[in-house]
């Protein structure tokens, strides 16, 4: 048995950014923000927690930046190398089909994603900003929701996205 060690880093580079990617994503939304919103909601360290969470989005907005970069190039590379593969906008096996749903559900994080990092959060910063200096407008708690309803959105696709994975690599 040949191995191809081009697709082999291929495989490792793209699993390195799904789980930086997928388990930051995780980590925020499941672990992080619910804690911060509970001593948010207690006025705990409320100034030095916005400036921690803010810190957090952005480094969180790089790591899944160059994650997408790589996973776009790995996975064009892995799918091109697949038996499975038989062409551009063609689904004619279950293979494709699984490809094509995890596709889908990868431009929607990429859509929320966007959304996110060009729309709420600047907004978000904008508005948290304006609060530390006493002119609160009730904006700050409105982004936050909207925040963590599109960072929900995106966890979703993104189990979609690992369900669609497992189906493609289990068929043979």
């Amino acid at each position: 048995m040949v191995t191809d060690w081009l697709l082999t880093v291929s495989l490792f580079f793209h699993l390195v950014a799904t789980v930086a990617w997928l388990g930051g994503l995780t980590l925020l939304s499941l672990i992080i923000m619910p804690n911060a919103r509970a001593l948010l909601a207690r006025r705990e360290g409320t100034s030095a927690l916005l400036s921690l969470l803010d810190k957090l989005r952005k480094r969180f907005q790089v790591v899944a930046n160059v994650s997408l970069l790589v996973l776009l190039v790995t996975g064009l590379y892995q799918m091109s190398a697949s038996p499975f593969y038989t062409g551009f906008l063609q689904f004619d096996n279950d293979w494709s089909r699984a490809m094509l749903v995890k596709h889908i559900a990868v431009i929607g994080m990429i859509g929320v994603g966007a959304v996110m990092q060009f729309g709420v959060l600047p907004a978000l910063e904008r508005a948290s900003l304006l609060a530390a200096r006493g002119k609160e407008s009730g904006e700050v708690e409105r982004l936050r929701l909207r925040e963590q309803r599109l960072t929900t959105i995106n966890l979703i696709l993104g189990a979609i996205t690992l369900a669609c994975t497992a189906i493609a690599t289990a068929i043979r």
